[in-house]
């Protein structure tokens, strides 16, 4: 080496800690058969030496390349959404023979490309997607090469795969809900990305609900592709409309954000003209806006549990054994 200092090898760390060689091969593996005592012992003995993993040499003889693949779409539109998610993932690892690879897609068609790439040259062992769609191409892909994934939402295929999702339909019958019983008569829910098996849980979810609850259910669709702007101008010709509606539910903080600006400088004043429900990521809104309800999904929480289903996953667990949703977390903070 460059710097003359010598390489950290398990044989290292088995002269620091006293322990076998295969004991410290095996703690490092993740093998759960050794104690937690001297699993710490070793994982303190790599840090404090900076052990780093010859990961060419643990893929030559086991054919695993102890890497995680987080393939994160880069058009979401929820605010610390990456960030919290990569969080997640990051913290669920801790301990674990697996190291986090992201790669961000910002432009979806080509998604496809890179899940050819990971299954091609087997770059990493295990997969996580998010923002799936019904008939995912990508999820189809790793079903029929028998790749271990995980997915962040659901999709409409027979074969059973591992997911962890937003319950979404739980959260536009719950927004539902609190505005009929606010009041509210006629409601609108602003959504977002339709390509998304997302989207059709929350438009089902929110049209049956408001048919239950007895009152006018509109869906102001396409707003995926509107910039801030645009969506700003949204929320003043809604304020300025004759058939304005008295509640919103609104899928997303960037939306919100923009909407309530329009809203606002049309001379809409929420929670008395017009009650507002958000899906929160972030802590942002709850800031900008104390008094305004909301909905939140915990992305840092979603990240570890898609981590532990898809660790799981590697290690053979059946599929339809792996799919967990999150309970939404409502936040009713006015009258």
């Amino acid at each position: 080496m460059a710097s003359g200092k010598r390489r950290v090898t398990l044989k290292t760390i088995a002269e620091m800690t006293g322990l076998s060689l295969s004991t410290v091969s095996l703690s490092l593996r993740g093998g759960t058969t050794l104690k937690q005592e001297t699993r710490d012992k070793v994982n303190e003995a790599a840090k404090a030496l900076g052990y780093v993993p010859d990961r060419a040499g643990v893929r030559l003889r086991t054919g695993k390349t102890n890497v995680i693949a987080l393939v994160l779409d880069g058009s979401e539109d929820s605010i610390d959404f990456a960030r919290s998610m990569i969080q997640g993932i990051g913290h669920a690892i801790q301990g674990t023979r697996y190291h986090l690879t992201v790669i961000p897609e910002f432009e979806r068609h080509l998604s496809t490309d890179t899940i050819n790439y990971i299954l091609s040259n087997r770059t990493a062992d295990g997969v996580i997607i998010t923002h799936t769609g019904p008939r995912d191409p990508r999820v189809q892909m790793m079903i029929d090469a028998d790749f271990p994934f995980v997915s962040h939402g659901r999709t409409e295929f027979y074969t059973p795969h591992a997911y962890h999702d937003f319950h979404s339909e739980d959260f536009a019958a719950l927004a539902v809900r609190r505005l009929a019983g606010k009041g509210c008569r006629d409601i609108m829910l602003v959504i977002g990305d339709d390509s998304t098996t997302n989207y059709h849980n929350i438009v089902t979810s929110f049209r049956k609900e408001a048919a239950r609850a007895g009152i006018e259910a509109r869906v102001l669709e396409g707003t995926v592709k509107l910039s801030p702007a645009e969506m700003r101008s949204v929320g003043m010709e809604l304020a300025a409309a004759g058939d304005r509606p008295d509640g919103i539910v609104c899928d997303s903080e960037m939306r919100t954000i923009a909407l309530v600006g329009g809203l606002t400088e049309g001379g809409v004043t929420l929670g008395r003209e017009v009650q507002l429900i958000y899906k929160q990521t972030s802590g942002i809104l709850p800031t900008l806006f104390p008094q305004m309800d909301s909905i939140r999904e915990d992305v840092f929480a979603a990240g570890g549990e898609l981590t532990r289903l898809l660790i799981r996953r590697i290690d053979g667990v059946a599929a339809q054994d792996l799919q967990t949703l999150a309970e939404p977390q409502p936040h009713w903070r006015s009258g």
